[in-house]
C-alpha cells in the first residue's frame, strides 16, 4: 500500500514536514510507504472555473504549466493521502490552497476517482488559527467522500522555527496516534475489498438555491 502526503509549507523542512514525517514515520512501520511531496514552494495558480477538468473527464487540468495533473495520477494510484499545511491568516497556505481547489475538482469531475480512499489532514501553526486550518483541509477530504482516520486530539502541531513542533509533546503524540489510526483503517479497506460490498455511487445532484 502507498500513501502520498502533500507539504503545503514554502519551507520544505520546516514545522509542516515534521507534522507529516510523524505520521509517516508509523504508516512505514506498518510497512506502508509514502512519498512526500513538497507543493508550497511551487507556482501554482488558482482554479479558473472554466469546467474544463468536468467537460473533458481526461483527469486533467487544463493549465498545464505546473506539476499538478502529475500530482492528481498519485493521488489516484495511492491508497491514502494526507494533506498539510502551514497556517497563513488562520487559514490554508495560499500555493495549497490553489493545487487543493484544482486537484480536488479535478477527482470529483472524474467519477469521484479519490472516493473511499483514506484521507488525513495535519496543521503546523506558531499559536493560533490552528483548527480553522484544520478544518479547511478536511473540507475536501469530507467532500470527495474519502474516509478519515482520527487522533487523540485535533491535528494541529505547535511550533515556530523549524523543528520546534517536536517539542510539542502533545503534538507529536496526535501525530503518532493520527499515524498508526491511518495505518490500521488502510488494511481495514484492503482487507475488507472483495469481503465487504462497497455501497453504490451516487450521480451528484445539483441544486440552485436560487432560480
Amino acid at each position: 500500500m502507498k500513501v502520498v502526503a502533500f507539504n503545503g509549507s514554502p519551507n520544505k523542512e520546516g514545522n509542516t514536514y515534521h507534522a507529516i514525517k510523524l505520521v509517516a514515520d508509523e504508516l512505514e512501520k506498518e510497512s506502508i510507504e509514502v512519498e512526500i511531496i513538497h507543493v508550497g514552494n511551487q507556482v501554482i495558480r488558482g482554479c479558473m472555473a472554466c469546467g474544463g477538468c468536468f467537460r473533458n473527464k481526461n483527469e486533467k487540468c487544463v493549465l498545464k504549466d505546473d506539476p499538478l495533473n502529475e500530482w492528481v495520477q498519485k493521488m489516484k494510484e495511492a491508497d491514502g493521502i494526507i494533506l498539510g499545511s502551514p497556517v497563513h491568516y488562520s487559514g490554508i497556505g495560499g500555493t495549497m490552497k490553489s493545487f487543493l481547489d484544482r486537484a480536488f475538482y479535478v477527482a470529483s469531475s472524474n467519477d469521484s476517482m479519490l472516493r473511499h480512499k483514506v484521507g488525513a489532514a495535519v496543521v503546523a501553526v506558531r499559536r493560533s488559527g490552528g483548527l480553522p486550518t484544520f478544518q479547511q483541509l478536511n473540507n475536501y477530504i469530507n467532500y470527495s467522500e474519502m474516509l478519515m482516520p482520527t487522533s487523540s486530539y485535533w491535528n494541529v502541531i505547535h511550533g515556530a522555527r523549524a523543528g520546534e513542533a517536536l517539542q510539542d509533546g502533545e503534538g507529536v503524540q496526535i501525530m503518532r496516534t493520527l499515524g498508526k489510526n491511518m495505518a490500521w483503517l488502510l488494511k481495514l479497506v484492503e482487507n475488507g475489498k472483495g469481503k465487504v460490498e462497497e455501497p453504490e455511487r451516487e450521480n451528484k445532484i445539483f441544486t440552485n438555491f436560487i432560480r
